[in-house]
């Protein structure tokens, strides 16, 4: 009975996730706009509805993330919730420098990285901890929260909307298929750090 409700609670939270990369894409993200507010030297800010810069992922790219999350999750809350908001550059520079400490140039580039890791995430069946893609996790989640009996039904009606409304939207293809395995890898560490940056 633990590992269904843990199961349902680790797939609600990839849930969020999978609608976290479908915002990020659509560029209506904070953390996304904190990214193009502060751009590495030499680089343009993209525009607000650029996709994900895809990447091949590395170990050292996935570790560097696991290190920063903790410290990057402190700042969640001074980050603005409207993505038309330029964030605090105080605020930034913070972001920068964790980033920077966990082994990244930048925090546009720790964002981008984790916005890869997120992308391919989002595709993890949560029990199985096989890839199995983006919509087919969705369409397993609807039914999940279309079956839960306990769930009051204006939270269930919007929770079904909610992923209906990412089904409209697929994501981005992932274009470096090496990075399924090596998010399958640490898929744990990963969901467990990204799940608690989504629930503070």
């Amino acid at each position: 009975m633990r590992d269904i409700g843990r199961s349902t609670i680790i797939g609600i939270a990839i849930a969020s996730l999978i609608l976290f990369v479908v915002a990020v894409s659509a560029g209506n993200n904070a953390l996304a706009q904190a990214t193009r507010s502060s751009p590495a030297p030499a680089e343009a800010a993209p525009s607000d509805d650029a996709p994900i810069k895809q990447i091949a992922l590395t170990e050292k790219q996935i570790e560097g993330v696991l290190a920063a999350q903790k410290d990057m999750n402190a700042l969640d809350d001074k980050l603005p919730d409207n993505p038309n908001v330029k964030p605090d550059s105080k605020v930034i520079a913070q972001l920068d420098a964790i980033a920077k400490k966990s082994g990244f140039a930048s925090y546009a580039e720790y964002n981008n990285v984790v916005d890869n890791i997120s992308l391919v995430l989002g595709g993890f069946d949560p029990t199985t901890k096989k890839y199995i893609g983006v919509q087919e996790v969705l369409k397993q989640q609807i039914a999940a929260v279309q079956a839960d009996t306990k769930m009051p039904a204006k939270e269930k009606k919007q929770a079904v909307d909610d992923m209906n409304a990412a089904l409209q939207t697929p994501p981005p293809v992932i274009e470096n298929k090496g990075n399924i395995d090596l998010v399958a890898k640490y898929y744990d560490k990963l969901a467990g750090a990204l799940a608690e940056s989504e629930d503070e």
